[in-house]
């Protein structure tokens, strides 16, 4: 995959060379809510992930991809497409920035904008989609900012810390000219 260019950052395909950084993130227990994950991951699971990473998202139906910082290429977190459905022209969307230091700095922002802008042109997605806590304050106002529209609440969704959590659904639907 070419990489995608903003004003701030650029989005590249993983390389082996993330694999401290993707093991970093994935082990880290606050962020386990919102990717399922019940368990650590090894170096070794990662690796074999990294060296399959550059299946096609048609095959796999999931495409993540590193934000990185372009003044000095620093990876800074990962935006994720998942649940892919061509069928329904549909794909889900994450994002996270990692990196304590590199937060409320637009990254997350740009990153958002140009992975939309990337679903609809070279995946012909219809819509867009995202599930994001009701607590998590942060990502709410990223996605209505970038024009999501909440859509629906799933009550209950998320156990986490021992209790319940809602999620709400929220979608951006393109806009055919």
């Amino acid at each position: 995959m070419k990489t995608l260019s903003g004003k701030h950052i650029f989005l590249r395909a993983l390389e082996l060379s993330d694999l401290d950084f993707l093991y970093n993130l994935e082990n880290e227990e606050s962020l386990w809510e919102v990717s399922n994950t019940t368990t650590p991951y090894s170096k070794y699971i990662l690796k074999q992930y990294l060296e399959n990473s550059h299946r096609d998202i048609y095959d796999v139906k999931q495409l993540r991809l590193v934000i990185c910082k372009n003044d000095d290429e620093a990876a800074v977190g990962f935006i994720d497409l998942f649940d892919f459905e061509p069928k329904h022209s549909r794909v889900g969307v994450g994002i996270v920035i990692f990196s304590e230091g590199e937060k409320r700095k637009g990254y997350a922002s740009e990153a958002l904008k140009m992975i939309c802008e990337y679903a609809f042109k070279h995946l012909n997605v219809h819509q867009i989609f995202a599930g994001i806590t009701e607590e998590n304050e942060r990502s709410l106002k990223l996605f209505e900012k970038a024009g999501f529209e909440k859509s629906g609440i799933k009550k209950d969704w998320i156990f986490s810390e021992g209790k319940f959590k809602s999620e709400y659904f929220y979608q951006l639907i393109s806009n055919p000219n």
